[in-house]
């Protein structure tokens, strides 16, 4: 039996466990209700986005919402350029580990996998992605509040994290159309 098919058997032996009973019950509020998934809930709405040292076009939009019984946190990003990058997150909190876990995929064939947690009131996000010359390069993402909108600013590496260089600034502001 393949990998993927003994992994959707065990998925539904679970399930029929938990359907006959025989499982743990959910708490209130559901599986994922206590304070650190709620951590990123300040990104969650329909957004455009604004690059904070570009005019005053938006350069995207991105739509957040939850999933799968409110554990996920799935990020849809289109640029505003005709064929320009499009991509999806999904993010959560990992309660087995005590971090935020981010998995991003894109048009271009990218993947990213960042791991993190809150720090002094922002969510901080750090992995490592093969670039597109070979190099490895780090990412380190920063997601807070702002007033009503929510700043999104990414650095990159490629020392091994001695030396940071920024890779955008983006603000999010409520979607009006």
């Amino acid at each position: 039996m393949s990998w993927r098919a003994r992994c959707a058997a065990a998925a539904l032996m679970a399930g029929a466990a938990g359907a006959a009973g025989a499982g743990p019950a959910t708490p209130a509020g559901g599986a994922c209700a206590a304070a650190p998934y709620r951590q990123l809930d300040f990104w969650l709405g329909d957004w455009d986005v604004f690059d904070v040292a570009g005019g005053a076009a938006a350069v995207a939009h991105a739509h957040i919402t939850r999933l799968l019984d409110n554990c996920v946190l799935h990020e849809r990003y289109e640029s505003a350029a005709p064929g320009g990058l499009r991509g999806e997150s999904f993010s959560l909190f990992d309660h087995s580990r005590g971090v935020w876990h981010q998995t991003w995929v894109t048009n271009r064939g990218q993947l990213l996998q960042i791991e993190g947690g809150l720090k002094d009131g922002r969510v901080v996000l750090q992995g490592a992605y093969a670039a597109g010359d070979g190099r490895r390069t780090q990412l380190r993402g920063v997601w807070w509040p702002e007033g009503d909108t929510v700043r999104e600013r990414a650095e990159t590496s490629t020392d091994g994290g001695r030396t940071w260089q920024p890779a955008f600034d983006l603000i999010f502001r409520a979607h009006r159309g």
